[in-house]
């Protein structure tokens, strides 16, 4: 093809011939790879942000939660039936991957010097340890079981430093049941930190027995249950679905069922990352209008400079559209470059950040002690598809102006 040759000849242009200006084409390369760099690296940290943002969210309190109606409207713990009929019919859906049950008691920490609120949880042998298993700092996991006490708890690093609590420690809790107050020791076994202050200051882990009995309920009663989801996008239909299907039932006491998500429970917390998405449109417009108008910048450069070659195609019988391919074919060479070069930067940032870690952040202002990052292929592919084609398409009005210059005025410039 015409166009691409002579294109790639004014690109590898040297030594004896006329060299196309150098400080346009390194500007405008520049601009595409730094605008190129800072996409990737803005939308990695960003989606990382959310996804460890969400991680911690679920790892507290699953993606469903089925609990008792009358619960939503009132500040006590009120229970519900579940047996395991229940359980195994909620699991048999593919949609659902795990169910879990749970319990939760308010109480009070006190220790010789201080006291804390908090809220005991209470969780069966089916609990799915991994979150917390990935956040244990010292120490062992509690026992959990729903037929004996293991007078064990897991507590938070915020706990442990505020009430100066250490493994194996016998701690005091109170707890307000019908006007009394019931005292629990419990031993400290494990102490995790996800620095997620709005649930490290709240949950102390314990065995769903013990939380039941302080609770005073009978047999199969419970806080509730917590359900992991196979494909979070579809987290809405199906918290939808749950919620008709469990719509009016009721346990074997009359109590009635009712379904919420995680983003339900955490309005606040979710809607603040859906601000986040809003900021990386900004910043990736930004991006590619800057990279954008370096190249045209560059490409006006290049075609003034490049007039007396554009007059002789025209001569020799060149239309208008082969002549601007040319030089579209050639601003697609340095716009090759410039992401080849932004790609490395980012995904350069990407991999030191991820394995090492170099940038901090302050938990207690981002739940988090290190700048997340996380990036998959198709996000990637979209940064560059969108880059190229965005870039390009900017082009095609700058290039127009190869259609206003004469043949005969062309001859004579220098």
């Amino acid at each position: 093809m015409l166009e691409l040759f002579i294109a790639k000849r004014m690109y590898r242009a040297n030594d004896g011939e006329k060299e196309v200006s150098r400080p346009a084409t390194l500007i405008a390369t520049a601009g595409i790879a730094i605008g190129l760099a800072v996409m990737i690296i803005a939308v990695a940290v960003v989606i990382g942000f959310k996804k460890e943002v969400k991680d911690k969210i679920v790892g507290f309190g699953s993606d469903i939660q089925i609990a008792n109606l009358d619960a939503v409207r009132s500040y006590e713990t009120l229970p519900v039936a579940v047996d395991e009929d229940f359980m195994t019919t909620l699991l048999a859906k593919p949609e659902i991957t795990h169910v879990q049950r749970y319990s939760t008691k308010p109480g009070i920490i006190k220790t010789d010097d201080a006291f804390q609120g908090m809220v005991l949880k209470g969780l069966g042998a089916e609990f799915d340890p991994s979150f917390f298993t990935k956040h244990l700092q010292e120490g062992v996991l509690p026992a959990f079981s729903d037929t004996v006490a293991s007078n064990q708890v897991l507590i938070s690093r915020s706990f442990a430093t505020k009430l100066k609590l250490k493994l194996d420690d016998r701690i005091y809790t109170y707890y307000f049941q019908d006007n009394n107050v019931r005292a629990r020791r419990l031993t400290v076994c494990g102490i995790y930190e996800t620095n997620f202050s709005e649930y490290d200051n709240l949950f102390l882990l314990s065995d769903i027995y013990t939380v039941n009995r302080l609770n005073g309920w009978k047999g199969d009663q419970v806080s509730g249950l917590e359900l992991r989801v196979a494909n979070y996008n579809q987290l809405e239909d199906i918290t939808y679905a749950l919620g008709d299907e469990l719509s009016g039932r009721s346990d074997e006491f009359g109590e009635l069922y009712f379904v919420r998500n995680i983003e339900q429970l955490n309005p606040n917390i979710f809607g603040w990352l859906a601000v986040l998405d809003f900021n990386i449109w900004i910043i990736l417009i930004l991006m590619i209008g800057v990279a954008g108008f370096t190249m045209i910048s560059g490409l006006l450069i290049i075609i003034i400079e490049r007039t007396n070659m554009i007059g002789t195609l025209k001569a020799l019988g060149a239309n208008n559209y082969t002549i601007r391919k040319i030089f579209l074919w050639f601003a697609v060479f340095l716009i090759g470059k410039g992401m080849l070069i932004g790609n490395a930067i980012g995904l350069l940032f990407y991999v030191v950040q991820s394995q090492f870690g170099l940038f901090k952040l302050d938990p207690a202002n981002y739940y988090m002690d290190t700048v997340p990052v996380y990036l998959n292929v198709w996000v990637f592919l979209l940064l560059n598809i969108g880059t190229l084609l965005v870039s390009v398409l900017m082009l095609l009005a700058p290039s127009y102006l190869i259609t206003r210059i004469n043949p005969a005025a062309s001859m004579r410039y220098e």
